[in-house]
This record gives structure tokens, sequence and C-alpha cells, in this order.
């Protein structure tokens, strides 16, 4: 009998057939989100409750959800981040947990950069002036020789620097760790890196659940007329707090892609100098398909590990 996959993501398999293609030459067969979004709890537990291998989105595996599926043997996040999985109750359990940490990089990379971009020189603020019958030019700024301070110096932190180095930025970190890399950015404190940023953008690869890493402690320590990029994950900045940075004018700006509550409808879509997207930092079409491509094949793994156990 071939075994059940269930895939919580909800494009999966939208842009490119090759993942699919994959679990076909595995003979297993696959059932689709049948949401379209992200599955709560109780949805997932029905959705999921006789699959064996999940591929996984942003939905709760936890003690909410974990123990009822109690066939399922292997999770394969297609994602970096496991903030969503509790590792220690699928440990209890006894399911594999895999993740995808190098796919997302470029376009996570380059929607950093693209963002960063649109709210220094103001480009979807005066799209939307435009469409609207307002001819109105807005002076912006110059991305070359600003000071850009990376929260979270990962893979993808990495690669950030790597594109703002060739537009002339400085570069700075925060990370726990020291990290070995050939890139001229200083390490710093976050304190330290919040008051010396004209750029914050945060890309750590957990967090959120225990409280924002940027609230207003860590807003009222930024510069004057800084700005704020986060696409890391929904809960790590304050988002009312943020709003109150906005409208005070000590911030100049920002652009979120991850909110705590997702979709979003809060105060920040009333702001026109915040560029906001709808948790898209994966959604270059190349990077999707090998970030599910190599979903797939941890999928796959972990059902043989399995097997051989």
């Amino acid at each position: 009998m071939k075994r059940r996959v269930c895939i919580g993501t909800s494009s999966f398999g939208s842009y490119d057939e090759r993942p699919l293609d994959l679990m076909r030459e595995e003979d297993l067969t696959w059932d689709l989100n049948p949401r379209g979004r992200r599955l709560e709890g109780p949805e997932l537990v029905e959705f999921a409750w006789e699959a064996v291998g999940l591929i996984a989105g942003n939905e709760p595996l936890d003690e909410s959800t974990l123990p009822y599926l109690k066939r399922l043997r292997v999770i394969s996040r297609c994602g970096v981040g496991l903030d969503n999985v509790d590792l220690d109750v699928a440990t209890r359990c006894g399911i594999r947990v895999f993740n995808t940490p190098s796919a997302p990089t470029p376009a996570v990379a380059e929607l950093t950069l693209s963002v960063t971009l649109s709210l220094l020189r103001h480009t979807s603020w005066m799209d939307r002036d435009l469409r609207a019958g307002s001819w109105k030019k807005r002076m912006g700024h110059l991305l070359r020789g600003k000071r850009v301070g990376i929260i979270g110096f990962g893979d993808i932190g990495q690669e950030v620097a790597r594109l703002f180095q060739v537009l002339g930025c400085s570069l700075g970190y925060a990370d726990p760790r020291e990290i070995d890399s050939d890139l001229p950015a200083r390490r710093l404190g976050l304190r330290e890196l919040l008051e010396w940023a004209d750029i914050v953008s945060v890309h750590i690869s957990g967090g959120g659940r225990e409280g924002p890493l940027i609230g207003e402690f860590e807003l009222g320590h930024m510069r004057q007329g800084a700005w704020l990029v986060n696409l890391s994950r929904g809960g790590v900045v304050d988002e009312d707090a943020l709003a109150a940075s906005l409208s005070s004018g000590r911030l100049r700006g920002a652009a979120i892609d991850v909110f705590g509550e997702e979709p979003y409808s809060g105060p920040l879509t009333g702001y026109d100098n915040v560029v906001l997207t709808p948790h898209v930092g994966s959604y270059g079409l190349e990077a999707r398909v090998d970030m599910e491509i190599q979903a797939v094949r941890n999928l796959i793994e972990g059902l043989r590990i399995w097997d051989e156990a």
C-alpha cells in the first residue's frame, strides 16, 4: 500500500512539477493543503492523522498536534526556521525533523535589498500617489554610504551583507556567535548595533515566541531617522511599538514581511512610509522550487532511515 504524505504549505507544486514527480518516483501518495492558508491545530490533526510524512509550512507542530498524529514519522519543513516545531515533543513521538536551510537564501536576500531600496527612494509611496492621480516627486536617499546593521549573521544574513557591500554600504552584525567570514562586517552588541546603523535588517532563524526581540526599548535606541527591515520571523518586532516609533518620527520607515498574526491587518497598514509584503521572503520562483525539491528529498531520506531502523 502506498504511503500517505500530507503537504501543509499552501502553494506546494504550483510552479513546477518536479517536487511532485520525486514523490511519484518513490510511490508516495499525497494530499495538498485543502484550505490554501496556514492550518490551525485541529485542522492539521484532521488533515494529517493518517500520514507517515508531513511537508510542513508554519502550522503548529507541538503538544497540541504531534501526539495525535500517531502514524507520523517524518516532518520535512519547507523553509529555514523550526520555531513552529517543538523538537522535544517530536523526539518523544519518534518523529524525525528536517528543514531546508540553504534554498531560500538568495530569494530572502534579494527581497531585503528590494524593499530597502523601495524605502529609501519611496518607490511604493510614489506608485500609490500616481495611481491616486497625484503627480508628486518625493526626494529619497542613496543607499551608498549607509551603515547597515544585520541582526542574525547566518547564511541569509551574510548573503544580505554581500549585496549591500557591493552597493557601498558599511556593515555590522549582531549574533550570539563570532562568525568566521570574509565579509568586512564588525561584530557589535545588539544595543551598539541599533545605535550605530542607519538601516537595521533582521535575519534571525528563530524567535518571537518568548516576546519580541525588537520592542519599545530597542526601537528607542535606534538612530533618529533610521529604517527597520524584518524578513525573519513574525513576532520578532513589536508591531505596535514600531507604529508608535513611526508616528513620532523617530524612525523614517520600515519594511515588514512577517507578522505576529497572519494575514496582517494592523496599524502598520496606515503608514505610507512602510513597505508591507505577505510573507513572501522565499517567493523567488527558482529558490521556491529548489526549496520544495529539497523538502521532498529530506522527506524521502527520513522515511528511508525509518525503514532501516
